[in-house]
Formats: C-alpha cells, structure tokens, sequence
C-alpha cells in the first residue's frame, strides 16, 4: 500500500473545519466548519471510471463539479452524516440545530429542521440501510427516527455521551461515554452489557473514546471471522473486535494521540489520525499524521499532514482517496492498495470479495482472448505470478497451518504444498516459490511436466529434501547443512533484524531485513554469497535481467538503486556493490525490462515515467499497475477500474505504453529514409527496432536493409524468409508473400488474383487451414477435383470437431466419406439414413460391420443382422441376437449356416437362469428359441411344484395347458417338418 497527498481545496475566508463526510455511492462531499459554513463539494470522477481521460493525461477527480454552500445553521457545524440508500443529508450544529437536506434538480435544499433546544447534539449515525437514524445529545438523551422524519422512540439515558454506532444488522447501538466506558444497547434502547476495553487495561490515567466504528460488511469481508469493529482511545490505545463481546480482540498502541478514526469501504484499512509531540522543536509542535492498519491490526503506513489539527476524516466510497479537514482546507491523499494479483502468460490473475460468498473469487482473465475463469479460494493470503505458474498462499484449517497453490493460465491447480511459515513475503521464480515471514525462509522447488521429464535418474526419489528447504534468516550459511522442513527447528530466540522484503530470479535469492542489510543466496543451493547494506529499510526489491542492478522502493515510497557489480573499496576480490545516489520519491510500483537490463518503468504519484539508465522520459499520466515490460512496451491494468466490477472485466482496462525509441523509429519510418532509419537504430540497437525496420523494409521489397535488420536481431526464420523472396522473379508474386508474412491474407489473395494464379490462393488458404474458402476459390475457379473433396473433408471434421452433425453430415455426403457419415448419422440417431448407407454399400465392405455394431448398440436387431450379414460375417450376426435376446431368430441363422454352438450356449444360459430360479425366463428363452418340448418339460414341473405347494388350482390348470400347448406347437412344426403325405396318413 501507498498514500500520498494529491490535492488540496481552501474554504473561503479562512473558516476553520470541524467535520466532514464523503457520500460513498454519490461522490458528494459535505465539510461543516465554524460561523455555520457548511458546503457540499463534488469531485470529477468520483462516481463514474474515465479511462479515456486517465490514458490522455487528465488525473481523475481533479476538478470541483459542484461546490454549494447550504444556508440554515449560525453556530459551528460539528457533525454531519450522509443517508447513501435515500440521498439524504443529516447536519447538526453546536446550538443543537439539526436539519435533513434534500436533493432537487442536482442542487441540496432543506427539508426537515428540529431542534430540541436542551442539549447540544454530539453524534448521530444512520443504519447501513438508511431506514433509522440515532441521535444522540450530550445530557444523555436519545432519539432513534425514521427516514422519513417520524420517531421511532426517544430516551433518557441518564448519563454523558459522546458517540454512537450501529452495529451492522441495525439491532444494536454502542454508546461512548467522555470517561471512556462502551455500552451497548438492544434497538429499542433496553441496556445489554457493557464494551471490555481490554486495551486500556494497566494504563492509570484518564482516557476517552474518540471513536467507535464497525463495519457493515456490505462489500464482503476481507477473511471469514475477521475484526471488524473498532474501538480508539485518545491515549493512542485501539482494540479491534469481531462482535461487542469478543473476548480476543487485537490490542494496539498507536504511539499518537488519536483525534479521529474510519474503515474503509470494504473493512480492510482502518485510518487513524492524531498527532505525535515533536521532541526535535523547542516549542513542542504537533505532528500531524495519518497511520494506516489492516484487518488484523498491523500498521501498513503512516502519512504525515501538514497544518495545525485534522478536525476529520473520511473515505471516497471506492476507497481509493481520503478527504482530510485540516484547518481551513480539505486535503485529498490518494492510495494505491495492495491488491492480491498478479500477471503472467497474457492473465491477469486478481482476487476480490463477494458479499454473499465467505471465500475469495479469484479471476483468471486471460487478456488475449479474453477469456474469463474464476476459481473460489478459502482463506486467501498472498498471490505471486511469474513465467507460467501462479502460486496462491492460503491459511489452512489447522492453526498455523498454511497451502501453496501452483496454478497454471486457467486456474487449474498443477502442485501444492502444506507449510507451516506464514507467506507473510511470497516470491516465485520459473522454478521455485520461497515464502518467508519474519525469520523464516521456505524455498521449494516445484515439480513441472518438463522437469519430471528429465529427472529420469534413479534418485529422483530420494530428492525431497533437496525440493524443500527451510531456513533462518539468520543462518550463517543455509547450503552446508540439513535444512528440510521436517529437520527444521526454530531458533529459541527471535531475531532481532526480521525480513521485510524478499525478491528471486532463477540463480538469486535476495532477502531484504529491517536494518537495510541484503542477504544475497544463490539457489537452487542456498550459498550466501553475499551481504549488501543499503541506506535505507527496504520495502519493494527487484532484479534486472542481467543480475547487474537492483532496484530499492523504501517505506517511505523512496527508489533507489543498488550497483550489484561494484567492487569492495581498495580492490579487494569481493563483490560488495554500492547503493548509487541516484532516486525518485513518491514511488509506489517499478518494472524492469525483460530484455534490456538499462531499461524500467516506475509509477510516481499518478506518472509512470520511463528510464533509459538513470534518464527518464517524458511522464504518461496513470494509474495502471505495471505487469510486464518486453519488446520496449509496457503491459498495464487499471485494477483499480477492474476491481469496480471484477466480475466482468473490460479489455479497456488493459493498456499498452511503448518506449519512446520505439515512438521515435516508427516515426522515421514514416516520414524519414531507410538509411536515417537504419542509422537511428544502430545507435539505439534493440531487437524490437530492428525487427521494426526489417518489416518495413519489407513492405518496400528493399531486401538487402530487411536481411541486415533481421540478422542485426538474430531472427533465422526472418533472413529465409527473405531469401526466399529473393527467388522470386515477379514483385507481384513478392508483395503476395509479404502480405503473407504479416497475415494480410485477404491482401495476398487478391494479388495472387490478379496475377491469375489461383492455385497459389488456393495453396495459401490450404496451408492456413481456411477450408471455407478454399471450396470458394476452387468453384470459382474451375479447380481440381479431389481438391474440392479434400477440402468438403475438412469442412466436414469442422463441424464435427463442434460437434454440428447435420452440417457435418452435408459435406461429409459430398466428399463420399462414408466412414464419417456412419459417425454422424449415429450422433444423430438417423438410423434410416445409416440404413440407406447401409444398402449403398456393396457387399463384403469393411463399413458394414462398425454400422452392425452401431445398430446393435442401441438394439435394432434386424437391422444389424442384416448389416453382419452382408458384411459376411454371419457369427457376428449370430452374436447379436443373442446379445440382444432374440433367440429364435439367432437359431434360425445357426441353423441356415450350420453353427451347432448355438445350441451349447442356449443350454448354458437357460442352465443359469434356472440356477437362479428364474424357470419363467428359462421358458421364455425356450419359447423364443422354439424349443417347445424343454419348455413343456419345464412348464409341467412347474405345474407339479405348484400343485405340491397347494397354489392356486386355476394357476396349475393354466400351466398345465400352457405345457399342453407347446407340445402340440411342437407337434404341429414336426409334421410341416415331415410333409404332407405323412400328415394326411396321420
């Protein structure tokens, strides 16, 4: 995180400020101060995102779009509350005074005035709903209201109060008494219990409460269970709770004196602000300051304020901008939070809260296509990305247990491991991800496809503790002894110079501590190779990509670079380095360039600037977070637009800066000779210009320039290229294959047109795989046959591959690809068509038995018979009435082609049946089969069992005659069998 004051407005006449609000939804802002002033303010760009304006150099919010002063109170304004849900503002006033404002036609008018002519009023709040509104007076009346302007219920509490807060659901009430006690009330006033400041427990003097907030977590939570409730005294004590009675809340000492205190939108930075005595000024000065904590309670950054007293404080409803009422003017600091992201492979990696959800969304926004795959996370920590890999950090479920998470472009998790260090500090290199907290180092070199590839030695399995290792930060040498997870035993003692940044590349790891001393390891080894000592306590490191330079970004937002490459003093062997004088304040972000190790990108205040060495560019207004630097251009994202609605981000939100050697060649090109061009560039060599040069070359058929530039960048396939244009005896025919160098097909096409060559399109498109027109060209022109089939084939695997089975089957049909159209009239279930094929094709075809299996598997027996058949392979056909239960017509066939095995296996399966008393099916199997007399026999003992049992007479009778009929069924068949002259005998 990073804040910075940005913007400053002076209230006219020098009016002192007592208070102030920023409307969350709407952008308006209201400042009450004394002799009644009160204005309501409105920033440019507070409501809606202009991206436009930010990629040309506007900073948004810059301007006032409205500046209304309200008319109504005489006395100081000390206290006003916006209602988000109705529009509505809420101001009262020293004298009691309390007015509600509306909005009409875009300007604030009033619309309710009480005063209760008793008291002053010193707090007021609305629910997170708006619906009620809480009134508190300093004699210790209480009034609760309506939005519109009915009470609710009104009490007399019979002490002093200062403050009041509503708890999120809006059924309780904190009230904050001057001696410093916290009671909580039920939603119709009825006392509950009694706030413990743990806090303040042991501190002898007299404190107050200056500020009471709690979270209404209408943007999510920052972590399931997490405090969301604070409590600030003017002691600089601060207790921060996940309920009124958690008895384990965060206990902090701010070391100020705290005047006021406020979450953010989403309840992850909690502002303080107060004053520190400066011991340094005779006079005893206050210092002025802001301090920043997170959810947890650990301090993230302090921002000093100039002037004599901060009077209030408030956030802009996108958390991105603090308004501060300081003396007679509103201060502006910008911030730029710690979103948890991160870019690699063309994604954007980010995770954000839903409100109705407890775990972390994290997107994966593959830029390119923009695809979008969101994946649901528990517990998120950290997120690092680099190469091809991501790695999340999650808390696991056991106490200080922790999970690293590998995962790829899609989300997809390809390793993970279970750690017991906190990823406090989160690094990733093409091979390994080292976490670390405070004294602790993880490194755990990760297994990929292509490193199980090639560890084919026999002791890959003995390799765990080398894939793993743990450290202290304070070993003297890591690479000399044991340092496996399961070996590792943490030091008795902590160390007195914790870790506050860690940086790596493939071959370094540098380990950034409190004292500015830089720990610098060798990996996959761990060697100390050596330590660095900077000037300052580091907070952001990075490498370039020769291991030369690193860049330093400070607490206090400082860049600075260390000299990797610097010899000891004296000239001595060591390589000590030296922290170069050279820096830029206001930093929040830098990227070093991929390919150049002179070149980086810093982001200062609301400016990214480009370096050449130490010589910058002309700034470009942004406020883009930098994700890579290759080719002389700079990949950003607006994450902060991004995360307005991460569900849905816009392409827009990824921006692209070029260099301004890379500005200046294309510039030359267009309007200078290719000699000034090419003379440019040699002074300035960089392989992205002189590809540049080497494409225009091209364009302009100037070979001998085109093959220097593509040597000049070591692109092989660039010089053969131009080789091969230089075969070529037509310029036509070279503009052609230029156009399709830089995939201007339809360009090339129809140059190839023209010079009446159509075979050479047709190849092109052949070759590019765009079958469509390839049948286009070759009915235009008249072209060879089995071209036009081949390319009605691949049309046809087109459609098929999308699974559009009637369109697949039309070209399929026209290439006489019979082995597809099975396929696709199976998917369609067309079986007449697959019947047609069938009688289509001739007989003995190879085609006809898969078409028997196709009608098989969804059991038309007739239809696959007859394809096994004419196939020739009449067991098949055989197999299938079996398979399919039609007995009688599988018997039929033994018989026609004598298969006497037919009869084996009728045996064995009615045999089974009847081992499993299933003798109805076994007669049933006999009857299909027309072996009347085993089914008589079998129906007659059933009868005779049955009569024994004592069944029912009329069932026995009908089984008996059931027996009777396949006799004579039997005898029937026999005597067609025998013929007719011994059936008449008969």
């Amino acid at each position: 995180m990073f804040i910075y004051l940005s913007k400053k407005i002076a209230i006219p006449n020098n009016v002192k400020l007592r208070c102030i609000s920023w409307n969350t939804d709407q952008g308006w802002i209201a400042c009450g101060g004394e002799s009644g002033l009160l204005k309501v303010l409105r920033l440019d760009g507070t409501t809606s995102k202009d991206v436009k304006g930010k990629k040309e150099g506007g900073p948004p919010g810059g301007n006032l779009s409205l500046n209304q002063t309200l008319e109504g109170h005489n006395g100081a304004v000390i206290c006003v509350c916006w209602n988000n849900a109705f529009q509505k503002l809420t101001t009262s006033d020293e004298f009691g005074l309390i007015i509600v404002w509306m909005l009409h036609k875009g300007m604030w008018f009033e619309e309710m005035i009480n005063n209760r002519n008793k008291s002053v009023v010193k707090d007021m709040k609305w629910t997170s709903n708006g619906e009620k509104i809480c009134i508190i007076y300093e004699d210790g009346a209480v009034i609760v209201g309506s939005v519109d302007g009915n009470r609710l219920w009104g009490k007399e509490l019979g002490m002093e109060l200062a403050l009041v807060e509503w708890s999120p659901d809006g059924r309780l009430l904190l009230f904050a008494t001057p001696q410093g006690d916290c009671h909580v009330y039920d939603g119709n006033g009825n006392g509950v219990a009694k706030v413990p400041l743990y806090c303040n427990e042991g501190y002898a003097g007299a404190s107050r409460i200056i500020g009471v907030e709690w979270y209404d977590g209408v943007e999510g939570y920052a972590e399931p269970n997490c405090p969301v409730l604070a409590i600030c005294l003017d002691n600089g004590r601060m207790q921060l709770m996940r309920y009124e009675s958690d008895d384990n809340a965060v206990c902090i000492d701010t070391g100020i004196k705290p005047v006021k205190v406020k979450w953010n939108m989403n309840g992850t930075i909690l502002a303080v602000a107060g004053f520190q005595m400066s011991s340094a000024v005779a006079d005893g000065r206050e210092l002025w300051m802001v301090q920043f904590y997170n959810h947890n309670g650990e301090h993230m950054r302090t921002l000093r304020v100039p002037g004599g007293g901060i009077s209030g404080i408030s956030w802009e409803g996108n958390g991105l901008r603090l308004a501060l009422a300081v003396d007679s003017y509103v201060y502006f600091a910008n911030v730029r939070p710690d979103y948890k992201w991160g870019y690699f492979c063309n994604t954007l990696v980010y995770a954000f809260n839903r409100p109705d959800r407890a775990e972390h969304c994290v997107m994966f926004w593959d830029t390119k296509n923009n695809d979008k795959y969101p994946k649901y996370v528990r517990k998120l920590v950290a997120i690092q990305a680099f190469g091809d890999f991501c790695v999340l950090a999650t808390k696991g479920e056991n106490p200080g247990e922790h999970i690293l998470i590998l995962c790829n472009a899609i989300g997809s998790p390809v390793d993970s491991k279970y750690i017991e260090v906190e990823p406090k500090y989160l690094a990733i290199t093409n091979y390994h991800v080292i976490a670390a907290n405070d004294e602790v180092v993880y490194v755990w070199q990760f297994r990929t496809s292509f490193s199980k590839v090639l560890s084919t030695d026999i002791n890959a399995v003995k390799r765990k503790d080398v894939r793993e290792k743990m450290f202290s930060v304070d070993d003297a040498n890591p690479a000399l002894s044991d340092r496996s997870p399961e070996s590792f035993r943490n030091m008795t003692t902590q160390t007195t110079d914790p870790i506050a940044c860690i940086t790596a590349c493939d071959s370094v790891l540098m380990i950034g501590r409190a004292s500015g001393v830089v720990n610098r390891y060798s990996l996959p080894h761990l060697t100390l190779d050596a330590q660095h000592v900077l000037r300052c306590r580091p907070q952001m490191l990075a490498l370039n990509c020769n291991l030369s330079k690193m860049s330093v970004i400070d607490i206090n937002g400082v860049l600075t670079f260390f000299d990797l490459t610097a010899k000891a003093a004296g000239g001595g062997a060591n390589t000590v380095g030296e922290h170069l004088s050279f820096e830029r304040k206001d930093a929040w972000d830098m990227r070093w360039a991929d390919d150049n190790p002179e070149l980086f990108a810093m982001m200062e205040k609301t400016r990214m600037y480009i370096f050449r060495g130490l010589d910058p560019e002309e700034p470009v207004t942004s406020s883009a977070y930098l994700c890579s630097f290759h080719d002389l251009e700079i990949s950003a994202a607006f994450l902060d637009d991004i995360m307005q609605q991460p569900d849905q981000p816009d392409l827009e939100f990824m921006v692209m800066y070029e260099t301004r050697s890379l500005r200046d060649t294309r510039e030359l090109l267009k309007s200078a000779s290719v000699d000034d061009a090419y003379a440019f560039v040699d002074s300035n060599p960089h392989p992205r210009l002189w590809r540049n040069l080497a494409e225009h070359a091209l364009e302009a058929l100037d070979f001998t320039t085109a093959d220097k530039a593509f040597v000049r960048c070591a692109d092989y396939q660039g010089i053969q290229f131009v080789k091969h244009l230089g075969k070529l005896d037509d310029k036509a025919k070279q503009r052609a294959e230029v156009a399709v160098y830089f995939k201007r097909f339809d360009e090339a096409e129809q140059l190839y047109m023209r010079m009446d060559r159509p075979d050479l399109a047709i190849d092109m498109r052949m070759r590019l795989g765009d079958w469509f027109k390839v049948e286009r060209l070759i009915r235009e022109s008249g072209g060879d046959d089995a071209q036009l089939l081949h390319a009605h084939n691949k049309i046809g695997q087109y459609y098929s591959d999308r699974h559009k089975w009637a369109k697949a089957a039309q070209y399929y049909a026209q290439a006489k690809n019979s082995e597809m159209l099975v396929e696709c009239f199976y998917a369609l279930e067309d079986f007449v068509a697959l019947g047609r094929l069938m009688d289509a094709l001739p007989d003995g075809s190879p085609l006809l038995s898969n078409i028997g299996e196709k009608f098989q598997s969804v059991g038309l027996c007739n239809e696959g018979v007859t394809a096994f058949l004419k196939a020739g392979d009449t067991k098949r056909a055989i197999d299938c009435c079996v398979l399919l239960n039609q007995w009688d017509q599988g018997v039929q066939l033994a018989q026609a082609h004598n298969f006497p095995q037919i009869e084996q296996l009728l045996a064995k399966y009615a045999n089974h049946l009847l081992e499993k008393e299933k003798v109805m099916d076994a007669i049933e199997l006999y009857r299909k089969a027309n072996h009347s007399m085993e089914a008589a026999r079998l129906l007659q003992d059933l009868a005779r069992k049955c009569a024994a049992q004592k069944v029912h007479p009329m069932r026995v009778k009908k089984l008996y005659v059931l027996a009777a009929l396949e006799i004579e069924k039997f005898r029937k068949r026999t005597l067609e069998l025998a013929g007719p002259d011994k059936a008449s005998a008969t």
